[in-house]
């Protein structure tokens, strides 16, 4: 029988199957994969191709195999895999402005807020008056934080989904930014006679470079330490630690408050963690420490203190080894 009247398929092939010989081509041309179908609903997949020999045209039909037709399946599979994954880039990307624009309308509202409150600190309130305002103060600063720890998670989240590119040429030194903090906390922890302070044995020689991002970084440190500062004891000390770790940078934060209770650990680093006693945050802070740091290729965890306490602790790649 003729092969155009068996696989209609054919039909449009052979057009371009007559150009392809007539000029003697020594290549073959694919018709590509087409299916066929039975009288019993089975599935044959089948290629078939155009060749010249000696001046004489051949057409050749293959029936695939089922390493083929496996092969065929995966590369369908990879298909479907990136079109869900366009799907998900613009299903948070909407998500994203979402979010960004619920925060800002939030923001908006919270400043007009605080701003009432400046102006109320210019009247002559009663002393139980200023107690009201100084707790509505307070709760306005935390909603600041709360408002900064969600944007830090999502903003984080999408950056994890669409780009996963690190500038090796901007990679942050790890002590610097340490240090950085350090000075930047100061004051606030001198308030509740706290002491913040660098451990006395880092090199400060070395090199510190590490993957990642500086302003990311700093905000883990920052995250890190401030959650160090919320479950201190007054008059305790707080220490950061440096130390090189094999292929990576370990930084420690130790502190001499109440731990964390066995049933929080294994949650500690999960969205909308929170630990007991400290209430008014989102638990965001160590879910964005944990999310960011994996995405250079780091860690986070968290041991108990035999003196009391906790350490709090991550690794990051460093950047020497990672170049070499």
């Amino acid at each position: 029988s003729i092969p155009q009247e068996e696989f209609s398929f054919l039909n449009n092939f052979l057009i371009d199957a007559e150009k392809f010989w007539m000029n003697n081509n020594t290549k073959k041309l694919s018709s590509g994969l087409w299916t066929e179908i039975d009288a019993d609903g089975q599935e044959y997949q089948f290629k078939a191709y155009a060749t010249c020999v000696n001046n004489r045209k051949f057409l050749l039909i293959e029936a695939l195999e089922d390493s083929d037709q496996e092969q065929q399946s995966v590369l369908q599979k990879a298909r479907e895999y990136q079109l869900i994954y366009q799907q998900l880039l613009k299903d948070n990307q909407k998500k994203d402005v979402l979010i960004h624009c619920l925060i800002h309308d939030i923001a908006v509202e919270l400043s007009a807020i605080n701003c009432c409150f400046a102006l109320l600190e210019f009247e002559n309130l009663t002393p139980k008056g200023k107690e009201y305002l100084e707790t509505g103060i307070k709760q306005c600063l935390k909603q600041e934080m709360l408002i900064k720890d969600i944007l830090d998670a999502f903003s984080t989240e999408a950056v994890l989904t669409e780009n996963s590119h690190i500038d090796i040429e901007e990679a942050p030194n790890i002590l610097s930014s340490i240090q950085e903090v350090i000075e930047f906390s100061k004051l606030n922890f001198a308030l509740n006679n706290i002491q913040l302070q660098l451990a006395t044995n880092i090199d400060m020689t070395a090199d510190w470079k590490v993957m990642g991002d500086k302003s990311r970084l700093d905000r883990v440190i920052s995250n890190l330490v401030e959650n160090a500062y919320r479950y201190s004891k007054p008059d305790s000390i707080v220490t950061i630690g440096l130390q090189l770790d094999g292929q990576y940078v370990l930084v420690t934060i130790d502190d001499c408050g109440l731990g964390v209770s066995p049933e929080m650990e294994k949650n500690l680093f999960q969205k909308f963690s929170q630990g007991k006693g400290k209430p008014g945050r989102a638990g965001l802070g160590l879910y964005f420490c944990r999310i960011t740091l994996e995405r250079w290729g780091g860690m986070i965890g968290y041991l108990p203190r035999l003196e009391g306490g906790s350490r709090f602790w991550f690794r990051l790649p460093r950047l020497a080894l990672v170049m070499s």
